[in-house]
């Protein structure tokens, strides 16, 4: 095969046309979680925002140690894009989780928890402002009022 050097317009179209295909390749609900907490993660949980039920945990048998990084991916026919997150604690079994989250635009969600107030909270990176923080959530899917209407304010 023989590949020429475009330039221009025509350059510009194949190098969107080569990004597309790489997008594609990955769901567009497909996000990192960052573990901050200080503890870690018997069970992490994503559903639909309409769905009535958890369903079984995402991560199977293994625990999120504090710190870790994991890569949580859907099947490329997934079409909703808000979602609704869920992680339990492994040392005493409680609960943190966010409603109403738009998947399609997050690209990284970091949980922490803060021990003085007792509180888990997560930071939401925006895909398309490249990543940036754009707000925080409690873990009883409060906003913190930074944003607009709906959440997460990526747009």
């Amino acid at each position: 095969m023989r590949i020429a050097a475009v330039d221009g317009l025509a350059g510009a179209i194949l190098a969107s046309v080569l990004a597309d295909v790489a997008v594609a390749q990955q769901a567009r609900q497909d996000f990192t979680l960052v573990n901050r907490t200080g503890y870690d993660l018997s069970h992490v949980y994503v559903a639909p925002t309409k769905s009535d039920a958890w369903g079984e945990g995402i991560m199977g048998q293994d625990i999120v140690p504090d710190g870790a990084t994991v890569n949580v991916t859907f099947s490329r026919s997934a079409s909703t894009c808000r979602w609704d997150l869920k992680v339990d604690y492994a040392d005493d079994d409680s609960a943190a989780y966010w409603t109403n989250i738009d998947l399609c635009s997050v690209s990284r969600i970091t949980i922490r928890y803060d021990r003085r107030k007792d509180e888990t909270s997560a930071t939401f990176d925006c895909a398309a402002t490249g990543g940036a923080p754009r707000g925080v959530r409690d873990g009883a899917g409060r906003w913190d009022g930074r944003g607009a209407a709906g959440f997460p304010p990526c747009a």
